[in-house]
């Protein structure tokens, strides 16, 4: 009973949700890699749960709060909302989990800020395309204490893109 009292709160939702997604989405990713069940990473999809579920979800959980509290009225302000999601959360969001990734793959500090500047303009030029129309779904439409979750369940797709990115399937290669 104790755990079904604390998914009542979005964060603690947020996170169950994410510690399942994040790594199911990129088992996901390494299967359309072609990767047999033998030849998956489960450690990279540990690595993928806890970043999920310990920094995707509270971060998502504190910007849904800050949103609601700057625009309370969620129907004529969504695309505003959306967009500026886009303009700030979007470049963090990015820059973070290439950047966190790459440093719990091993990689130096040096390594990570290198991948970040080959991956982050292909990451974040799709990410135009995708989030703004997710979020202004949720802005308009979902209520506030199932955002998190919403976002949560379309970051699937999302999850899966990024660990193509991550894992080279994908990149700018300029």
């Amino acid at each position: 009973m104790l755990f079904f009292k604390v998914l009542k709160h979005p964060l603690a939702r947020g996170m169950v949700t994410y510690s399942v997604l994040w790594p199911t989405a990129n088992l996901v990713q390494q299967s359309l890699d072609g990767r047999s069940y033998d030849a998956l990473d489960f450690v990279q999809s540990l690595r993928y749960g806890l970043y999920g579920t310990f920094y995707v979800a509270p971060t998502i959980y504190g910007w849904v709060k800050i949103t609601s509290i700057m625009w309370p009225k969620i129907n004529y302000t969504a695309m505003i909302k959306a967009i500026i999601e886009q303009a700030t959360y979007g470049p963090f969001a990015g820059i973070s989990f290439l950047y966190i990734m790459s440093l719990t793959e091993g990689k130096t500090a040096v390594e990570a800020v290198k991948e970040v500047k080959l991956k982050f303009p292909t990451t974040y030029t799709v990410g135009l395309a995708f989030w703004p129309f997710i979020q202004t779904i949720n802005f308009a439409c979902i209520p506030e204490r199932n955002r998190v979750l919403f976002v949560a369940t379309c970051s699937f797709v999302w999850t899966v893109f990024l660990a193509s990115i991550k894992n080279n399937c994908i990149s700018n290669q300029n």
